[in-house]
């Protein structure tokens, strides 16, 4: 007999996604769901997974078990959330309003908003204040389901500040239950003293901001913002690179407002994911397939900035490029910490099937930060990450309802409504 201390009972349907990852073309759809099924764990791994008759010959619960009642429910693999900016300070609110009012993003940030509007305010902010700033919107990301997210820097822009922001994501990952990853990243935006010498930052973001992060170990990915009037492909490249060789993974923002060279560039350094891809086409993406690139898009961005299109993500899938989706948590344009309400666009938006989409925020999701060992599915030697849905898989799409039940972190219960 197997002995477990936790235990969720004979769900109506459990989504697994169990199997290799990540997943491309037809295969984004394979969820491996088991009508009728349980999954029990012992200290923070599963230990069964399978239907629930054979989970009663096969489990024994240990004393004081937590048992979760799965009738009427759906059990999914807890959700990673790959790409956020959900550490910083400010509040750019107003400049939602602005949008809603007809102003363009450029229009924005040419009047002092967007970006560098928020490194003034992260610049003045306390390792502290930010911890604090940030774990309310920990606390509901994990009321969502999410049970791993991606953290960025990018606030800073300076080497102090830049550290301080990575600081706080190594606090925050041992202050609540959410696992973190960190990315660092500088190459966000120009701050306004280099205005005019872009390519002095991107030095001093090569030279003397990644040897300073990887001094300290604070982070395990760099990223940088390939953009037209942010920064080439080739700064995009030699940053990405000089990361590499510090011991930083690649990851990249890639061909959100125009086609800048993005995707090109993630394939060249073979960076883990790109990210947005809102202008991405179908010789780029046959590029990163062969590289093995995942793209991460952002449907709640492109809804929120009001851009007017999504990231192709069914030309994508037919590309057998694998897919995740991500909130883009952000204060001026990532209004959200839901992956449900990004799975929801994602399906409306994007024309992704809801199976495509929630193999998207778990395996694929996991994948983008290279963590398709440990989370992403439910099997037996993974960690016990699960949500639990009130309800059919389709509920999870509906937005606005309290859907979630009940997320377990490492075989903890962690959330319950």
């Amino acid at each position: 007999m197997i002995t477990a201390d936790i235990l969720i009972r004979n769900a109506d349907l459990v989504a697994t996604c169990a199997g290799p990852g990540p997943r491309g073309g037809g295969d984004q759809k394979n969820i491996s769901a088991i009508a009728r099924g349980s999954v029990a764990g012992s200290n923070g791994r599963i230990v069964f997974v399978g239907a629930a008759s054979a989970c009663e010959d096969a489990v024994t619960l240990a004393p004081g078990a937590t048992v979760i009642d799965g009738r009427g429910r759906t059990v999914v693999p807890g959700f990673v959330d790959p790409h956020t900016h959900l550490v910083f300070a400010g509040d750019r609110r107003d400049e939602l309003r602005r949008r809603l009012g007809g102003a363009t993003y450029a229009q924005i940030a040419a009047d002092g908003g967007g970006i560098l509007r928020t490194v003034t305010d992260t610049r003045a902010a306390s390792e502290a204040d930010l911890v604090t700033a940030a774990l309310p919107r920990l606390a509901e990301m994990l009321a969502f389901g999410t049970t791993t997210a991606e953290v960025k820097s990018g606030y800073g822009l300076e080497l102090d500040a830049e550290l301080r922001m990575l600081r706080a994501i190594r606090t925050l990952g041992s202050a609540q239950p959410i696992e973190l990853t960190a990315t660092f990243m500088g190459a966000h935006e120009v701050p306004a003293e280099y205005r005019g010498r872009r390519g002095e930052y991107a030095q001093a973001v090569i030279e003397e901001m990644i040897p300073a992060v990887a001094r300290e170990q604070l982070a395990e990915w760099c990223d940088v913002f390939c953009e037209d009037g942010v920064f080439t492909p080739d700064e995009s490249r030699a940053i990405l690179e000089a990361g590499k060789r510090h011991g930083l993974k690649a990851r990249i923002h890639a061909d959100e407002l125009g086609s800048s060279g993005g995707a090109g560039v993630a394939a060249d350094v073979g960076a883990h994911s790109a990210d947005h891809l809102i202008f991405v086409d179908e010789p780029h993406a046959r590029r990163m397939r062969d590289a093995g690139v995942v793209a991460t898009l952002l449907p709640a961005a492109a809804f929120f900035l009001k851009l007017g299109r999504f990231a192709p993500a069914r030309m994508l899938i037919d590309q057998e490029v694998p897919v995740a989706l991500a909130t883009d948590i952000n204060p001026g344009g990532g209004f959200t910490t839901s992956m449900p309400f990004v799975m929801a666009l994602a399906c409306f938006g994007m024309n992704m099937t809801l199976e495509e989409a929630l193999v998207g925020a778990t395996l694929n999701a996991a994948a983008s930060i290279d963590r398709t060992d440990s989370i992403g599915s439910l099997e037996v030697g993974k960690q016990f990450d699960a949500v639990v849905v009130g309800g059919g898989l389709s509920d999870l799409i509906r937005v606005g309802g309290p859907v979630i039940s009940h997320v377990v972190k490492r075989g903890r219960l962690e959330f319950t409504l």
